[in-house]
């Protein structure tokens, strides 16, 4: 009878264990999903930026484009923040 418990508990461990596994690898395998969609999309980019030429420099000056308006905007931020403050009135 104790054999027959001993048994059926090394059962629900084992029968625990591989529906812990079989979960684990269904997550890695959605993991890896998305990590094969990503790398479709970064081959399919690659691809259309070599073979557009046009499209690779236009990228180009659009990130020098955002840079220079990135700089500016943090001039103007640290213009904003090196202002003394005034007080402001005091509503009654």
């Amino acid at each position: 009878m104790a054999e027959s418990e001993t048994q059926e508990g090394k059962y629900d461990t084992m029968l625990k264990m591989m529906e812990d596994l079989n979960r684990d690898l269904e997550k890695l395998l959605e993991e890896m999903e998305k990590l094969t969609v990503q790398a479709t999309w970064m081959t399919y980019d690659m691809v259309i930026m070599r073979t557009n030429p046009d499209l690779a420099s236009s990228m180009r000056r659009l990130e020098d484009v955002f840079l220079s308006c990135k700089e500016e905007v943090d001039k103007k931020w640290q213009e904003v923040l090196s202002e003394p403050k005034s007080e402001e009135p005091k509503e009654e």
